[in-house]
């Protein structure tokens, strides 16, 4: 028995790959110990380089850090989702003048480092650290996007697209009532991923000025008062970072299985005469069982 890919392990291979399996493991937590106990050894976990998260004022700019951090994220996930879709139908588009530019910027753009973005917009334009941190997102992130999108329609049969055309659809009603419907449930993990990129991009802003975590750690870090608690800081905004991504992760897979269960039962989101009408139109023999609620109608005996 094979699948399209590779060929199922038998026996030997099984065990060869639990064995792997385990000394992965075993290194991976080793090398956790070891990182733990040389913060131990360094004094990274003395009570006193973690005072500085009791101070009711050092919780206030973290917590402002954390929005400035949310408030990028957001502005340039919006603009990066626009900027993808726009350019993914130019590319998609059959006018030249059209494809074209538009394969012209997303290349431009993908090919350039995000934080020559940053700079080029905060020390050429003069635009604030905020605009400046918000275009490169959504410059560098949405070209990526658009290239998600464009291959997320192309990778669908093409006799879906020919369908609608058939009944007299047009190009734009085949791409958002046929094709983007069904490309999305497959682009919908790689979006959170390129999304959950952009959430850790954020931290770029740091290089100019802008308040997000990283630079607040950095200023904390290196805060005599607490001892310059760099370690601390930094685990601190790392948790705050994995727990964000964990959380689009976990919404990514709820949006996953709500599409999931909605195309496994098509008849649920039917209305109820819709489903009744259905029945009644059937031929003999093939009607179902009643919906609770209808009546039944009079059935003759066999005999008659």
């Amino acid at each position: 028995m094979s699948s399209v890919l590779f060929d199922v392990p038998g026996p030997r291979a099984r065990a060869r790959n639990r064995i792997l399996g385990v000394v992965g493991v075993v290194v991976l937590v080793a090398a956790i110990g070891y990182v733990l106990y040389r913060f131990y050894d360094t004094g990274q976990f003395d009570p006193r380089r973690w005072e500085w998260l009791l101070y009711k004022q050092v919780q206030l700019d973290l917590l402002q850090a954390f929005q400035f951090t949310m408030q990028a994220f957001a502005l340039g996930a919006v603009g990066a989702l626009l900027f993808g879709a726009v350019f993914a139908a130019g590319r998609l588009s059959e006018h030249a003048w059209l494809r074209v530019p538009a394969t012209v910027v997303v290349e431009f753009f993908r090919a350039i480092p995000l934080v020559i973005l940053m700079f080029v917009f905060y020390f050429g334009t003069g635009v604030s650290s905020l605009v400046a941190v918000v275009v490169g997102l959504t410059l560098y992130n949405g070209s990526v996007l658009a290239e998600v999108f464009r291959a997320g329609v192309l990778a669908l049969p093409k006799g879906q697209s020919e369908a609608a055309y058939a009944i007299g659809m047009r190009k734009t009603q085949a791409m958002t009532n046929v094709l983007l419907p069904q490309s999305l449930r497959a682009m919908l993990p790689t979006i959170v991923s390129q999304l959950v990129v952009l959430l850790k991009d954020t931290s770029l802003g740091f290089l100019i000025t802008y308040n997000e975590l990283l630079r607040y750690a950095r200023v904390m870090g290196s805060d005599p008062n607490f001892g310059r608690p760099q370690i601390p800081t930094a685990i601190v905004v790392a948790i705050i970072y994995i727990a964000l991504c964990l959380l689009l992760s976990w919404l990514a897979n709820y949006l996953g299985r709500r599409q999931q269960r909605s195309k496994l039962r098509p008849e649920a989101a039917m209305p109820a005469a819709t489903r009744k009408a259905d029945r009644e139109t059937e031929p003999d023999g093939l009607a179902g069982p009643p919906a609770p609620g209808d009546r039944p109608g009079k059935l003759g005996a066999v005999g008659d």
